[in-house]
């Protein structure tokens, strides 16, 4: 049988070198103690593809690296690493679970979008009934059924003397339950987070989507009434709101935690007069263009906030990290002709084929990142949770029964022993989004090494693919290499039995559908 193996663990922690001549990150020598807690600032966009930056996280740049103006996410990469194969959850509610808890969607079953309670948001299917997911998410307490108990990591630095700030999309409960409050969750601030996932709109002089002197649920985006009626977008209002609360946390003298999650790049889109002019005027079609001012806009978010730091002189003290929640919005359907294309990688948001669930990663943190780096690690937003918490020194919750499913990448940010040498990701959605595209449609999947094997629900077919080869994900291998199929649905049966992880089940014959299983 051929064997599945990691590419050296070398190599794993040293990135492509087309990337760059040095190494991943030469010169580092470990982490330099400092007397004080770092600040730690998490910038969370939603739904921005892997493509849509002028950052490249290809081997080259493509046409749509070209199209993008993100000049700060540039700055903040010739200052840190670039993590070119990072990747999230297919949507928005069960990456930021993840974020959360440290546990994999199969786990912590918020595995599709949530909002009102007890109400699950799955389109029907012909042929498949869905499991009683979290539809309520993440609860701080138990007792509310149909959520996911956990302590969550800014609990975790709350209780380690961190100041701790949330701004923009929460999207972590469903309505009227505890977990719809970040404040229930363990930050000391919550500026517009609730329990939708997207804006009621991007203009002040829409009320952000509420009616005039009102919190319009669900969509309204609540507590920027200040803004209302001004000709401001949501993105520089959070922004504005998100600089005041770091000025107020450095006047405190405690170590902050700064989760900046944007609404932006999430529709529906409006035009932000500052930017969406030079793409209308570079030919983009009026879809096309709104979502490139977003991005624009959103990076502008990213380099005042960095500006900020420099202006307090706590650069060099505060370690940023830039994720985005799931892939960009290429689906066909209920939102129309596609605003983005993830080009070369295939199908988007819903999926996962690796346009749906590989996204951009950066991280600096000054003193153990090489500045101007990258590495092809394979890395899971559930890693961020033993990640930032290792960061900030936290180390006790280890000793307790907690049980995470995330690997802390200090040692991939250290360059030195200690990441896994062969780990496997895996993704779970027992759910249907409602959207068309490749691979959009209720599955479970796994990659270890090279090869990613996705297993559909609703057919028990199977696809094969060696991305590293092939990132467009365009040959199935299934038929050719049945042993690595074997050895891919029998680790991810495995993992899915050890996590109890929850199965559609079949409408004809009533029964949930069988995990993976192939027979040579």
């Amino acid at each position: 049988m051929e064997t599945i193996t990691r590419r050296s663990f070398l190599k794993s922690i040293a990135c492509t070198a087309a990337f760059f001549t040095q190494g991943c990150f030469p010169g580092t020598t470990g982490r330099q103690k400092a007397a004080k807690k770092p600040n730690i600032m998490l910038f969370l966009v939603d739904d921005m593809g892997w493509q849509d930056t002028s950052v490249p996280f290809h081997t080259e740049m493509t046409p749509f690296n070209r199209r993008y103006r993100t000049p700060n996410m540039e700055q903040l990469a010739r200052q840190g690493v670039k993590f070119t194969e990072a990747y999230s959850c297919c949507v928005c509610s069960p990456t930021r679970i993840s974020l959360m808890t440290g546990l994999n969607a199969a786990r912590h079953r918020v595995t599709n979008w949530t909002l009102n309670k007890n109400a699950s948001n799955d389109s029907p299917h012909e042929t498949l009934s869905f499991p009683e997911w979290n539809v309520n998410g993440l609860s701080p307490t138990a007792g509310i059924e149909h959520t996911i108990v956990a302590k969550t990591f800014p609990q975790l630095l709350q209780q380690a003397g961190y100041h701790t700030i949330h701004v923009g999309k929460a999207h972590f409960g469903a309505r009227t339950t505890p977990g719809e409050d970040p404040l229930a969750l363990g930050f000391d601030v919550n500026i517009a987070g609730h329990a939708a996932g997207g804006p009621g709109h991007y203009l002040g002089t829409a009320n952000f989507g509420n009616k005039p002197g009102e919190h319009t649920l669900p969509w309204g985006v609540p507590g920027l009434e200040k803004y209302h009626g001004q000709d401001i977008f949501l993105t520089e209002a959070l922004t504005i709101e998100a600089i005041q609360a770091m000025d107020r946390a450095v006047a405190t003298s405690k170590p902050f935690f700064l989760y900046m999650s944007h609404y932006a790049v999430h529709v529906p889109f409006a035009r932000d007069r500052r930017f969406i002019q030079k793409y209308i005027d570079a030919g983009l079609d009026s879809k096309e263009a709104m979502y490139a001012a977003l991005i624009e806009g959103m990076d502008k978010s990213l380099g005042d906030l960095m500006a900020n730091l420099n202006r307090h002189h706590i650069e060099n003290e505060t370690i940023i990290l830039f994720m985005s929640d799931n892939g960009g919005l290429s689906a066909s359907g209920r939102g129309g002709k596609p605003h983005t294309h993830n080009r070369p990688l295939s199908s988007g948001k819903g999926s996962s084929h690796e346009g749906g669930v590989r996204v951009p990663m950066i991280v600096r943190w000054p003193g153990i990142t090489q500045s101007d780096s990258a590495c092809d690690q394979p890395v899971m937003i559930e890693d961020f949770f033993p990640t930032i918490l290792e960061m900030a020194g936290i180390e006790h919750w280890r000793r307790g029964s907690m049980q995470i499913d995330g690997i802390s990448l200090v040692p991939l940010l250290e360059n030195r022993p200690g990441f896994p040498e062969s780990r496997a990701l895996v993704w779970h959605f027992p759910n249907h989004w409602g959207h068309s595209g490749p691979g959009i449609a209720p599955h479970s999947a796994i990659r270890k090494g090279d090869f990613k094997l996705i297993y559909y629900h609703a057919t028990q077919s199977f696809e094969l693919f060696n991305v590293a080869h092939d990132i467009g994900e365009t040959d199935n291998l299934f038929a050719s290499r049945p042993e690595i199929a074997k050895q891919l649905a029998d680790e991810l049966a495995a993992y899915l039995r050890r996590t109890k992880a929850q199965m559609p089940v079949n409408k004809i014959t009533s029964k949930p559908v069988p995990l993976p299983n192939i027979q040579l």
